[in-house]
């Protein structure tokens, strides 16, 4: 399979999937939704199944249940509370997160100064991941890169500095994460950290702090410590390199898209090609 290096490259490989896919999007009443969806259909990349009510938790509910049935590949957010989605979505009894699964979000950006793209957790979901949420954020992330064709993924444990204290309990976990990558038990892949973002993505940041990894500046993933950092990563990507990006949540039993309500249509075709990507 060919390394997906790009939106375009992402696009292509959408169109060679042989098999019919089906979206799902709960009020895509707003016009930036509409034209992101008119356009998979008028690509012919998915059909779009639209659920609209008046009382928004009952067209969550409604589009979870086509989910479940088999009948959609791809969940989408319209013009809905981001709330209402999920308490839909973590329902324990007719929701979309398997028991033991971590409901996580992963964003991918295409950065006119990067040379590959670039993927991030986690600027949506949770605050302050756990050890156990972190595990589960590399087991994902390696699953989609591994989809898109990234045959061995380097991923980039993110801390402010390349080593810990006392204040920073969470950066002890990154030891056992990667024993667990050198063991297998993640599939192919690199991991190493802690690592601040310009050492996991320049090897002249490496060589001028005089830092030896195995990832040698070359990161296709960045765990970052907390939401705060994913988020403001995120926000500086978009507004001060021109980044494009796109985002869906991991560990359900189907990719979901949810958009900020202010995306472009551009931005919310990006992240249905991504979550049609990573099926």
């Amino acid at each position: 399979m060919k390394t997906v290096r790009s939106f375009h490259e992402l696009y292509e490989q959408v169109r060679s999937l042989s098999r019919p896919l089906r979206i799902v999007a709960v009020n895509p009443t707003d016009k930036a939704t509409r034209e992101a969806l008119q356009q998979t259909e008028g690509s012919q990349l998915a059909e779009v199944v639209s659920i609209t009510d008046n009382l928004p938790e009952r067209a969550a509910e409604k589009a979870v249940a086509l989910v479940r049935r088999g009948d959609a590949d791809v969940l989408m957010k319209g013009l809905i509370s981001t709330d209402i989605l999920l308490k839909a979505i973590l329902n324990k009894v007719s929701g979309l997160l398997p028991e033991g699964h971590v409901l996580t979000h992963l964003s991918v950006a295409e950065i006119p100064t990067y040379h590959k793209l670039l993927f991030f957790t986690d600027v949506a979901v949770i605050p302050y991941p756990t050890q156990k949420q972190r595990i589960e954020q590399v087991k994902y992330t390696v699953g989609i890169c591994h989809r898109l064709g990234i045959a061995e993924p380097r991923i980039a444990l993110i801390h402010c500095a390349e080593h810990g204290g006392r204040q920073f309990p969470f950066v002890d976990g990154y030891t056992d994460i990667k024993q667990m990558a050198a063991e297998g038990r993640f599939g192919r892949c690199i991991v190493d950290g802690p690592l601040d973002v310009k050492s996991a993505c320049s090897i002249q940041a490496l060589e001028a702090k005089g830092i030896s990894s195995p990832l040698n500046g070359e990161s296709d993933v960045l765990i970052m410590p907390d939401i705060e950092a994913g988020n403001a990563f995120y926000k500086a990507m978009t507004l001060f390199a021109q980044a494009r990006t796109a985002g869906i949540l991991c560990g359900t039993q189907c990719p979901v898209v949810v958009p900020s309500r202010g995306d472009s249509a551009e931005a919310k075709f990006n992240s249905i090609l991504f979550a049609l990507a990573s099926l």
